[in-house]
């Protein structure tokens, strides 16, 4: 009896160490990680962009194959027969993209989900990609048939596979013998073969995201455009948060207002004035310059993807995105495209290292739209396009430093409707009304309205009243 309370007395205190080992091994894991606030900074991965693939169209024609089909098998090929009281009936305006085979040659796969099989030339398909089907994209400097390696959220990648491609061949005559050694040893740390990216969304152009109806009515305020002028003046223009803007209404106006309505008036205000800043008939140079900075939505990081003149001071884009990706770069350039009367042969954009912009560029020169992106890399001037430009992007950089100026007060937003309302009215301020010191103390964009009222919440009331204006001769037009 002594010897087995022996032993489970043993076993307990040797559960004892492992958990007090367990608990001490998960506090100090949790402990000794570094909670960094800040945004993650990596080097962005070069990226190179080759010309457009050449696209051939491949039809057969179903009549030809259904005499090979006799030839080869000494009958006919019959037609499909669908099970009675089937849902699985091809509709008769449903043909073959590849073959042309009309609908009583093709099987309904998925009972009526959309999916279809050709029974001529066993071609799958659906109604969303019937038409790419009979496209087939061939590399441009061997005309071999290309290969799709990779699935991204946002393209698909091709590549040419064939080993005597000129391209290839090319590239691998280019190299130097360290280049050689370290591709013999990490092959996928370079580019060789020719590579074309076909994006999974469309250019129409991009349509615009529909406003979103904000929780106040601007013609039903309790306060007068005075109040309201002073109120956009203390959060917009001198960056001060909604809590110490409510307690300036209070302790100097004795105006009696909470933080959260004076979030309810700025979400308003932003909605009306979006349209009206991004329908301005802006007069542009030609020099435009971007950037990506940071801001917190909800606890977690997003950017804003600043779009500018650097001439004339004008912010063009100002696109909140939780995701630094291809489509947001696509975004952001086609509200600057957007706002040009035509676009010009030697059109350029400024931009830093990340290679989502050389994609953009990419995806519109499919679309036949041409442009170029030079890339000011790193901080210091390595190669002669940094050197040249890096004035442009110290522009951009100077707008990214005044907007957080503006920004630092809020320590983020709590929805996306609050951050895009807060940077439509930076928007708004930064173009319209706020003096800059590179245009001789004059604000970006001049309207006549608003140059002759003695003060800022006078002219903030005079936009507002603007913007009404814009939307509701369009809502007639």
């Amino acid at each position: 009896m002594n010897t087995i309370i022996t032993i489970l007395l043993t076993y307990i205190q040797i559960q004892q160490k492992i958990i007090v080992f367990l608990i001490s091994f998960t506090i100090y894991k949790n402990t000794a990680r570094k909670m960094d606030d800040k945004p993650v900074n990596k080097p962005y991965r070069k990226l190179q962009i080759d010309e457009l693939p050449i696209l051939e169209l491949e039809k057969l024609d179903y009549r030809q194959l259904l005499v090979d089909y006799f030839l080869k098998h000494n009958k006919n090929l019959k037609p499909v027969k669908p099970h009675k009281n089937s849902k699985s009936i091809v509709p008769s305006n449903i043909t073959c993209p590849k073959c042309s085979a009309p609908h009583i040659y093709l099987y309904d796969n998925t009972g009526g989900r959309g999916q279809y099989l050709c029974k001529v030339c066993r071609t799958t398909f659906n109604k969303k990609n019937r038409f790419s089907k009979s496209a087939v994209l061939r590399c441009p400097h061997c005309l071999h048939v290309l290969v799709k390696i990779k699935k991204r959220n946002e393209f698909d990648v091709y590549k040419c596979k064939n080993r005597k491609c000129s391209f290839y061949l090319n590239n691998l005559k280019s190299m130097s013998k360290q280049d050689r050694k370290e591709f013999k040893e990490n092959p996928q740390d370079f580019k060789l073969h020719y590579i074309y990216r076909a994006f999974n969304f469309d250019y129409k152009p991009l349509s615009k995201e529909s406003p979103i109806l904000p929780k106040v009515d601007l013609s039903k305020l309790y306060c007068n455009t005075h109040t309201l002028g002073l109120i956009l003046t203390f959060h917009v223009n001198y960056g001060m948060s909604a809590r110490k803007t409510a307690c300036i209404m209070k302790d100097i106006y004795g105006v009696n207002i909470s933080h959260q309505t004076i979030l309810n008036y700025c979400e308003a205000v932003a909605t009306v004035v979006k349209p009206f800043i991004d329908n301005f008939n802006y007069s542009l140079s030609n020099s435009f310059c971007g950037d990506e900075t940071y801001i917190k939505v909800n606890g977690k990081w997003q950017y804003i993807f600043f779009f500018f003149d650097a001439v004339k001071k004008i912010i063009l884009s100002y696109r909140v995105s939780p995701n630094r990706d291809t489509l947001s770069a696509v975004k952001a350039l086609d509200d600057v495209l957007s706002k040009l009367p035509s676009i010009p042969d030697d059109l350029t954009f400024v931009v830093d290292g990340n290679p989502i912009y050389l994609l953009a560029m990419h995806y519109f020169a499919q679309h036949d739209i041409h442009f170029n992106v030079e890339q000011v890399i790193g901080l210091t001037n390595d190669d002669p396009v940094s050197k040249e430009l890096r004035p442009l992007k110290q522009i951009i950089e100077r707008l990214n430093r005044t907007f957080k100026g503006n920004y630092r007060s809020t320590h983020g937003f709590q929805s996306n409707h609050g951050s895009i309302s807060f940077v439509t009215l930076f928007a708004a301020y930064f173009n319209f009304l706020r003096p800059h010191s590179a245009l001789e103390k004059r604000v970006p964009v001049i309207i006549p309205q608003l140059e002759t009222l003695p003060h800022m919440p006078a002219r903030w009331g005079k936009l507002i009243e603007l913007s009404q204006e814009y939307i509701q001769n369009n809502q007639c037009a």
